[in-house]
């Protein structure tokens, strides 16, 4: 995959350079500030880039806002947001952007100090450059606390909502499955309720699966 990461310490910058690299993966710009960024997505139409959320010049949510604008003005261009911080309002907000036919682009949200393992971290990325999603257990239960809509969620059973929330992590039905120790034939008739009770039917211009997590993020 072709990269580019944005990371204003330099340390962890190269850090990520050279385990990507030593993957197999191009990074094609490594830069330090959300208008470089946002320069270097415009440039090199990377497949996946690497967002911090802290980068200066305040140490905010530069780099989070420099996401929403790649979402919307390059929707092909994975985005994950690699950071230390939880920053619900505008997370919620990239997620929002998400092409709801599922088009283009995955999206995630990881926190440097909750990801231990390599293949972990890079899988993460691989999924969300084919369109998926990668979202932390952390990050989604803040999402939720903060949703607008938990009402909608209302109607699902107790173990439907622990499936959306693993869907929202971004994992497949066979890893549902596992984690909640039943078939996956189980884990599917689970989803299709949730579908049913989200008014999500089926549609050959929107992905389901995306429209239920987003549901679930209240955005």
């Amino acid at each position: 995959m072709r990269i580019v990461i944005a990371e204003d310490a330099a340390v962890i910058r190269a850090g990520l350079a050279e385990i990507l690299t030593d993957r197999g993966h191009e990074i094609v710009a490594a830069v330090g500030d959300a208008e470089a960024l946002k320069d270097a997505v415009a440039a090199c139409q990377p497949d996946v880039a690497i967002v911090d959320v802290r980068m200066p010049p305040s140490h905010t949510d530069e780099g989070l806002r420099a996401a929403i604008a790649i979402r919307r003005d390059h929707p092909g261009v994975g985005i994950l947001v690699f950071s230390q911080y939880i920053e619900t309002r505008y997370a919620a907000d990239l997620l929002a952007g998400r092409s709801s036919g599922g088009v283009g682009g995955g999206v995630g949200y990881l926190l440097k100090d909750r990801v231990g393992d390599v293949a972990e971290f890079t899988d993460a990325i691989t999924r969300i450059a084919a369109g998926g999603t990668a979202l932390d257990p952390e990050v989604v239960s803040g999402l939720l606390n903060a949703s607008r809509h938990a009402s909608t969620l209302g109607t699902l059973t107790a173990r439907e909502q622990d499936v959306l929330a693993l869907m929202a992590e971004g994992r497949s039905n066979s890893a549902i499955a596992d984690r909640i120790f039943v078939s996956e034939r189980a884990v599917e008739k689970h989803i299709s309720n949730i579908f049913t009770k989200l008014n999500l039917p089926p549609s050959d211009s929107n992905h389901r699966r995306v429209l239920a997590v987003l549901a679930y993020l209240g955005t």
